[in-house]
């Protein structure tokens, strides 16, 4: 199963919307082929490496994840498994999707073919935690990257920002963004620092994120350099609002941009990243943008992650905070987290912290 969960990290950056799954394939004692799923709407990982083999009648087959049982962007793998002759499957995890759980399971099993599950659930869970949340709560999983001095400060007094982090921690950022589902940032951040919003700079292939806009009063004008990158490089831009019926909206879509309004409540933003999960099968966001939007997401209970890249400068107490939060009046009100991960890249130090 270890091997599996390696080769299921080969579809980080190209299968999503779809979990990342490994597949072995094991026969009297010898590795006999392997496979994971490596793009969405091609063949599943169990099937690649049923692929591979002349006759895997007898043998064990170990999948981290429970195979599919239903009809979706390709046939279920649990029928392939059963035509193969399989002996038995060792899953490491059920699939996390309520309606289909237990599913693939049972008919393997009504097949008259073993099936054991939980081998190394919890390192292959790891796999997929946007996936997972997905498919439990119809949300995203939610990482807030942010780049700050020594001092807790991500700008000068007057905005200057660029750069906070060495060249090595914006190059690490873009593997964050390729392995993210959509990009999430304000119209402030898009109109003020010209972002793109895509990955870039990297040697691997890449299914480049959604880029996600919030402008609630439609504010952007659709001649911001996000817009003029090309198709080829960068993914579908989305802009949600809380304008309906504005005539701009049809401005501004068109094949590359759909405009959603989302009518005007005080679980917008909640409202937004539901609609992203459902409607675009969203699973990570990494969400880029200034210390007023983050804290906003933050005490509306929708970060899971925080990501800061720790710069070895100090700014001063009149430079901009990292994040903006109500106002707290007691130590035990604040907001704990959990140190997740904690490495240097470049000059840099990169913190991550879950919220428990």
């Amino acid at each position: 199963m270890s091997r599996a969960i390696q080769l299921a990290k080969r579809g980080r950056y190209t299968c999503k919307p779809n979990p990342q799954v490994g597949c072995v394939i094991s026969k009297n004692g010898q590795l006999i082929a392997e496979g994971w799923h490596a793009i969405t709407g091609e063949e599943h990982a169990e099937i690649n490496a049923l692929n591979q083999c002349d006759d895997a009648s007898g043998s064990s087959v170990y999948i981290t994840l429970e195979p599919c049982s239903h009809h979706g962007r390709t046939s279920p793998c649990v029928e392939t498994l059963i035509k193969a002759k399989v002996k038995e499957v060792i899953i490491a995890m059920l699939d996390p999707n309520p309606l289909v759980s237990g599913a693939g399971v049972k008919q393997l099993q009504d097949s008259g073919i073993s099936v054991r599950q939980g081998l190394l659930e919890a390192e292959t869970a790891k796999l997929n935690t946007g996936f997972i949340k997905r498919m439990q709560s119809e949300l995203p999983y939610v990482c807030c990257k942010m780049a700050m001095s020594l001092d807790g400060r991500t700008a000068l007094e007057n905005g200057d920002s660029q750069w906070i982090s060495s060249e090595q921690s914006r190059l690490d950022v873009h593997r964050l963004r390729a392995a993210s589902s959509a990009i999430v940032t304000t119209v402030d951040t898009v109109i003020n620092d010209d972002a793109s919003l895509n990955a870039r700079s990297l040697d691997f292939d890449v299914k480049q994120p959604l880029r996600i806009i919030l402008d609630r009063q439609l504010k952007i004008s659709g001649k911001e350099n996000i817009f003029s990158i090309p198709v080829d490089v960068s993914g579908k831009i989305i802009i949600y609002t809380e304008k309906e019926n504005d005539e701009r909206i049809n401005e501004l879509k068109n094949s590359n941009t759909d405009v959603v309004s989302v009518a005007k409540s005080e679980l917008w933003l909640k409202n937004v990243f539901t609609h992203m999960a459902k409607e675009y099968e969203i699973n990570d966001v990494m969400v880029e943008a200034g210390a007023t939007f983050s804290g906003a997401l933050i005490e509306a209970g929708l970060v899971d992650e925080l990501v800061i890249y720790m710069a070895s400068k100090l700014f001063g107490d009149n430079a901009q905070p990292l994040i903006r939060l109500n106002l707290l009046s007691k130590i035990n009100d604040a907001r704990e987290m959990e140190l997740a991960d904690m490495r240097r890249v470049g000059k840099d130090l990169k913190l991550t912290y879950k919220f428990t």
